[in-house]
């Protein structure tokens, strides 16, 4: 994030300060404020875009006539993302700060580790944030837990792209914690990181079509839409973010099977 407050500084939020306050780019309130603002455009942008390039030309539409999809249910994804983009932002701006101070690992110089490390430190951060995240994930289907936050976003039993921020705001920042926490543990080239920022969004997003395509060479290895459209309908299955080893470990791991597609139940209903 350093990086990206850097060129918001360079190209918008210096003329701004300007005319707002005389204070310095390091000066701790400004970098503060100017996060708020970087993440909370960011987020919209990244959620629109993606989640809206998603819903036009992958999500199929005939879903929207499954008897558990809800009433206007579209809009209360978007509003209930709309809704929670605040506040994680504000839960996330420490981890942020810190980076932008300098207390990550997040490097410039490709050779202070080699290539050999930076390309190995694309599946590394995945697996570590896989493996992570299926934790988190498992943890709040606790009874403890599960009922204030995360069952808000299992209302959503035939999920569209629009549901894949629309969080309880402390379960969509749990989700997110071992993200940042990889680089304040672990070196990463700071680009590649921004890049891999980016991905875990449009991820998110893309597991949430509802998609049951079965059947295809990587469905034993990799945690796709059909994997996750399984999750939704089943809550107790696949907590996966990427791969399918973790809950295969876990004992939660359940295939896709063309019988379960739940575009059966629309032709039913048909």
């Amino acid at each position: 994030m350093d990086l990206v407050l850097h060129l918001a500084d360079e190209y918008a939020l210096d003329a701004l300060w300007t005319r707002l306050a005389p204070w310095p780019r390091d000066y701790v309130p400004r970098q503060i404020l100017s996060l708020s603002v970087v993440t909370l455009v960011g987020i919209h942008l990244l959620y629109f875009i993606f989640a809206g390039l998603s819903y036009k030309f992958i999500f199929n539409h005939d879903m929207m006539r499954h008897p558990r999809f809800l009433k206007d249910q579209i809009q209360l994804e978007i509003k209930t993302s709309l809704e929670a983009f605040p506040f994680m932002t504000l839960l996330t701006l420490p981890w942020f700060q810190a980076e932008v101070m300098g207390y990550s690992r997040l490097y410039d110089r490709v050779d202070k580790y080699g290539w050999t490390y930076l390309v190995l430190s694309v599946p590394f951060f995945l697996l570590f944030t896989d493996y992570a995240i299926y934790w988190v994930h498992r943890i709040l289907h606790h009874p403890s837990l599960y009922k204030t936050l995360h069952k808000p976003h299992h209302k959503w039993i035939i999920p569209t792209p629009f549901a894949s921020h629309a969080f309880h705001p402390v379960d969509g920042y749990l989700q997110s914690v071992p993200y940042h926490l990889f680089i304040f543990i672990f070196p990463l080239q700071r680009y590649l990181y921004l890049g891999l920022f980016v991905f875990v969004n449009f991820w998110s997003i893309f597991i949430h079509d509802s998609d049951m395509i079965t059947g295809h060479p990587l469905e034993n290895v990799i945690n796709g839409p059909a994997h996750h459209t399984l999750h939704h309908l089943y809550f107790t299955v696949n907590y996966g973010q990427y791969f399918t080893w973790a809950d295969r470990v876990g004992g939660s791991y359940r295939k896709p099977e063309p019988s379960l597609d739940p575009l059966l139940e629309v032709k039913k209903t048909s």
